[in-house]
């Protein structure tokens, strides 16, 4: 008797994170095939677009002000990612910080995630930062600067640490995914 209760309580819990996931990718701009949330998160703004097979890690945060959050195809991303487009202004005289309410357009700037790329946990990434195709970012780093495509980045702030592939090793995975998809 225990088993069945067991038994149907992890498919309701599995059932109620279908629908959880659901609900929140709702909120995004443009959702591809595949996509999944793994957990709960925080997910503002409407400017926010995922490409097909992204995978968002439990406890993630995206922020998307005025600016827009673009994430490419077949991305995945760890628990407790947090990515913002924008930043408070701080050089207003005369008031605190927390009066502050006008923004400028240089105090919001697009995120933009390339395809292929692997985001380590617990990593940030803030505004106005392109992740380049292929990339691979450590946990816990913050990305303060775009970064080239096929780099192993870490640190704080995020730095190259190696390339992903040597040039013949890059040239044969770029080779095998253009056919993929369906690119010479």
């Amino acid at each position: 008797m225990l088993d069945k209760i067991g038994s149907l309580f992890l498919k309701w819990e599995r059932f109620s994170n279908k629908c959880k996931c659901l609900c929140q990718l709702s909120k995004f701009s443009q959702v591809g095939k595949g996509c999944v949330i793994r957990g709960p998160g925080t997910f503002t703004g409407s400017h926010i677009s995922l490409g097909d097979n992204v995978t968002i890690g439990t406890d993630s945060v995206f922020l998307s002000s005025d600016a827009y959050i673009k994430i490419g195809s077949n991305v995945l991303f760890g628990p407790h990612v947090f990515i913002i487009t924008g930043n408070h202004r701080i050089n207003v005289v005369g008031q605190y910080i927390t009066e502050v309410t006008e923004k400028l357009p240089e105090n919001d700037a697009d995120v933009v995630i390339g395809d292929d790329v692997w985001i380590g946990a617990g990593s940030i990434i803030l505004k106005g930062v392109q992740i380049g195709e292929g990339c691979v970012i450590g946990a816990g780093s913050v990305v303060t600067k775009s970064l080239e495509p096929y780099g192993v980045y870490a640190g704080n702030p995020a730095k190259n640490i190696k390339d992903r592939f040597t040039p013949e090793e890059l040239s044969e995975h770029l080779r095998t995914v253009n056919e993929r998809r369906g690119r010479k």
